[in-house]
């Protein structure tokens, strides 16, 4: 169970709240406790459904597109990129490809999120996704194996700091068990950006010669322009911080920051020195939440990075494979959403990582058994990618949940999904090429790495469990006698602070 932290309230015989003649000591005769309750459940469903609608859709696109631009790779090999570029058939070319763009993606992830809190995050994340997108459009015009690898260099240290800083910024505006349904929605583009992508290609591969272009160049060409485009409107769509945002009335923006707080408590750490940044990166609960997002995180890049290769090796045509990723990724936006809905609606997060890393196994130990018919490791394809989209949205709002606020959410989230990232270094070189279809390794090291997460979900659970029980046992108030400056700035280990299971 979860607790609110919810500062304390002195009575107020003139407060407005109270209706005239109804005093606290007297009973509701007439019910009128009961109608202001009514009235602020109505301020807040209308304050929700306000951020909803400006906050998540211009964040969903921008995703949206990002992944498109991140999985193109994976649909361009199928319509000949190797051969254009000269790469060796059995060559690990195009793995050096993906793994160019993973590690300046997970080596600046850190330090732009914590530049997010100084700058605007209409200025930082349109600026950022121009840059990739004018990288995306460069893979376009290369002509050999090296510029394909710088392109995806600084493709991935554009994109560093983009879905960190989403997290956050979603995050700033809603309470603990509102965050989880609107993150997987926000995260939900992926899956679906997994679906367009491979519709998107299989109709820009028609353009095959025009204007003296290779089919698969269209796809960076095109896609990459789309991008450059959505950024410069992005800039005027991304909400601001909540206290500066100005698509709320001042009623409404006081009643969004009132109920923040509620949530938050004392769990905030809004200075950052150097005894707060050692304390957050030695958080057992970080490591432990980085490590089930790592091994998620390989199935996810698998499937981005490999299912339409390992589609096409089981028999379908390339345009055949790209269209048979459709179903998939709808398939795991369904789960995705409808699991986020649940897990928010019962305060519980747990369970619903354990469902998606069931679902996964299964896929995993399908295709590890190379079960025969093709239709039965492509229901494989299914179980996997439906279970890591389970997973990553969960991992990643649970984690969140569980820092507080400030400095500490923003430099555990980066760590989580930058470190978590690291499983597409693994991922991007276990596909060995010579293996083709069978990929032992591949599939092998997938579903070791799934057990991994689970196993890390089952310590977060109980560990947090064990912790909540002793701050109510009284065993952490050792810590409010520390000085005022140093007890408001402890972030989720101030005694009051529970942490959600």
């Amino acid at each position: 169970m979860d607790v609110y932290i919810l500062p304390e309230k002195t009575p107020d015989k003139s407060s407005s709240d109270t209706p005239s003649g109804l005093e606290d000591n007297k009973p509701d005769v007439y019910g009128l406790h009961n109608s202001i309750d009514l009235v602020d459940n109505l301020s807040e469903r209308r304050l929700l459904l306000k951020l909803d609608l400006n906050v998540l859709p211009i964040l969903f696109l921008l995703f949206l597109v990002s992944f498109v631009d991140r999985s193109n790779l994976a649909n361009a090999r199928i319509e000949g990129l190797e051969k254009s570029l000269g790469i060796p058939p059995k060559s690990n070319g195009y793995n050096i490809a993906l793994f160019s763009f993973t590690i300046p993606y997970v080596l600046f992830e850190v330090p732009a999120n914590m530049l997010l809190k100084k700058i605007k995050p209409q200025w930082w994340l349109s600026g950022l996704m121009f840059g990739w997108g004018v990288c995306t459009m460069c893979q376009g015009f290369t002509q050999n194996l090296g510029g394909l690898v710088a392109c995806r260099a600084l493709m991935g240290f554009f994109e560093s700091g983009f879905v960190p800083g989403c997290a956050y910024l979603i995050g700033s505006y809603y309470k603990r068990h509102e965050f989880q349904f609107r993150y997987s929605i926000f995260f939900s583009a992926a899956i679906l950006a997994g679906a367009f992508s491979g519709f998107l290609a299989y109709l820009l591969a028609k353009m095959d010669g025009a204007g003296g272009y290779e089919g698969w160049r269209w796809i960076f060409i095109i896609e990459g322009l789309i991008t450059v485009v959505v950024a410069v409107v992005a800039y005027f769509l991304i909400a601001p911080w909540p206290e500066e945002c100005k698509f709320l009335n001042p009623d409404e923006k006081a009643l969004l920051l009132k109920r923040l707080a509620a949530d938050r408590g004392r769990g905030t750490m809004n200075r950052i020195n150097m005894k707060a940044f050692i304390n957050t990166l030695t958080d057992w609960k970080i490591w432990v939440g980085m490590l089930a997002y790592f091994g998620a995180d390989h199935s996810a890049s698998a499937v981005v990075s490999f299912q339409p290769t390992i589609l096409r090796e089981l028999g379908y045509t390339a345009s055949q494979a790209q269209i048979h990723t459709i179903p998939v990724f709808m398939v795991a936006f369904v789960l995705a959403i409808t699991v986020a809905w649940f897990s928010d609606r019962v305060k519980h997060r747990y369970g619903f990582a354990m469902l998606g890393v069931t679902l996964a196994m299964i896929g995993w130990a399908i295709e590890l058994a190379q079960a025969d018919p093709v239709g039965a490791r492509y229901f494989g394809m299914f179980a996997i990618t439906g279970g890591v989209y389970i997973m990553m949205p969960v991992l990643v709002v649970w984690n969140m949940n569980n820092l507080g606020t400030g400095y500490k959410r923003v430099i555990g989230a980066a760590f989580q999904i930058g470190g978590g990232n690291c499983a597409a270094l693994v991922s991007q070189n276990v596909f060995i090429s010579k293996e083709a279809p069978r990929y032992p390794t591949g599939f092998g090291v997938g579903f070791a790495l799934n057990i991994l997460a689970g196993i890390c979900c089952t310590v977060l659970f109980f560990g947090l469990r064990a912790e909540n029980k002793r701050r109510d046992q009284g065993k952490r108030d050792h810590r409010l006698a520390l000085p005022p400056d140093e007890l408001d700035n402890l972030g989720d280990d101030h005694p009051s602070f529970r942490y959600t299971l």
